[in-house]
């Protein structure tokens, strides 16, 4: 398929005109579904940044997984692999006990990962996803501090397992605890205040006065950009700041990369930009490399004071996912070609939408690497942008506290024909809703 076989036109075809959902799946499947409700079509298989549903129609996937398929669906080096070892019947489940695949992984990602970046850490593995990472890193560091108060930030999100829920900042997602969650203290993150207050004078002053009643903690969380926050993105100098501040206090920082990390900013760590290492790391959704559900919880040597099964999960020992995660980082990692590939095509993301914001008004970009919103000032106008697109053939979606940001995370394999053909589906989209 080539790019000219897809024009955008009026002869589009427009949600509810294929396929659709399935019966079942309207009748059987609980109200909690969600993305179905937004792209009304009955998808069967997907190759590279594209997708195709029951009707034969193609999509050109911005949303790649929510970010799990940073190297684009089925990606055939990691296919090749992933049939090979179930074929030869290679262990599927096990748990935390060792095998191949294991041995092959962690091999592999110290060596072309952690070593090259001078980081020395452990390598937990949790359940299989980013919440799962999330409560393992918060346990840690209760367990590690003997306190019990977390700090996190305005708009963000860790995740919808309730120690996870207890650090985001959606009221919508935290009202569907059901109970009180605790335990935890926002603070304002970069720019909240629109650069009209010092970014940590609140935080500090709370920290230093006994009259605050805020218990002294024992971590930070932070996203170094927060995407479903609405792409808002943390300055090098503000990690930094937070960085030091929690040297300083003995307090420990979680950087949560789990939609960040495996090069989505740039870099494979999205922390790199700054320079800091933090004391834990969660990663979740890409570092399979193919989709696969895969998660780590990194620390530095000295917190890792874990009792043999004091955090576990079935399926932690996910082993397909280490074999295709092996060969991911083998394949793009060994050299800084596809960090300096993610950066450019970032770079034309941003121009682009530089360029819609001075031809309209009510819209602006914001973001880094391979992320990046197209914010509307006008929050109802987000969602009818991204129907639009969909109904033009492209998969985007919107964050942010009132859906007003249409939030870009493209496979970073993609080649630049099918980037430009993405955003000129969303220029025209974006060009019908604000006209």
């Amino acid at each position: 398929m080539t790019i000219a076989d897809l024009p955008i036109d009026e002869k589009a075809e427009k949600p509810g005109t294929g396929p659709g959902i399935p019966s079942v799946i309207e009748t059987r499947e609980s109200e909690v579904r969600g993305y179905c409700r937004g792209w009304p079509t009955t998808f069967d298989t997907a190759k590279g940044a594209w997708i195709t549903d029951t009707s034969g129609r193609k999509y050109l996937d911005f949303f790649a997984g929510a970010g799990s398929l940073n190297y684009g669906h089925n990606n055939p080096v990691l296919k090749e692999a992933l049939v090979d070892y179930i074929s030869r019947d290679g262990i599927t489940h096990g748990l935390d006990m060792a095998t191949v695949a294991k041995k092959e992984f962690l091999e592999t990602f110290e060596d072309v990962i952690l070593t090259p970046r001078a980081l020395d850490y452990k390598v937990q593995f949790p359940g299989p996803t980013g919440t799962n990472a999330v409560e393992a890193a918060l346990k840690l560091a209760r367990k590690a501090t003997g306190r019990e108060a977390i700090i996190n930030f305005t708009n963000a999100f860790h995740g919808m397992t309730l120690g996870a829920l207890s650090v985001t900042g959606n009221s919508m997602k935290r009202a569907g605890a059901g109970i009180p969650l605790v335990h935890a203290t926002p603070m304002p993150y970069d720019n909240y205040f629109g650069g009209v207050t010092e970014d940590f004078q609140w935080f500090e002053r709370v920290l230093d006065d006994s009259g605050s009643g805020l218990n002294r903690p024992a971590a930070v969380i932070v996203e170094t950009v927060q995407g479903e926050g609405g792409v808002n993105v943390a300055r090098p100098e503000w990690l930094r700041a937070l960085a030091e501040l929690c040297a300083r206090r003995d307090i420990l920082l979680i950087v949560d990369d789990v939609q960040m990390g495996c090069g989505r900013t740039g870099p494979f760590f999205s922390f790199e930009i700054a320079g800091i290492t933090p004391d834990i790391v969660t990663i979740s959704k890409s570092i399979s490399g193919y989709g696969l559900p895969m998660a780590l919880t990194l620390f530095k040597p000295e917190l890792d004071i874990w009792s043999p099964g004091e955090h576990n999960g079935t399926f932690r020992g996910n082993n397909p996912a280490f074999v295709t995660s092996k060969v991911a980082l083998d394949t793009f990692w060994g050299n800084n070609a596809l960090e300096l590939d993610t950066v450019r095509k970032g770079q034309k993301i941003a121009e682009r939408f530089d360029a819609l914001a001075k031809k309209f008004d009510g819209v602006h970009g914001r973001g880094r690497g391979m992320v990046q919103g197209l914010v509307f000032d006008n929050a109802e106008l987000a969602p009818k942008a991204c129907e639009l697109a969909f109904a033009n053939g492209l998969l985007a979606e919107t964050s942010g506290p009132s859906d007003e940001v249409v939030k870009l995370l493209p496979p970073l394999t993609i080649t630049d024909d099918e980037l430009d053909h993405g955003l000129d589906i969303l220029a025209d989209a974006t060009e019908k809703v604000l006209s």
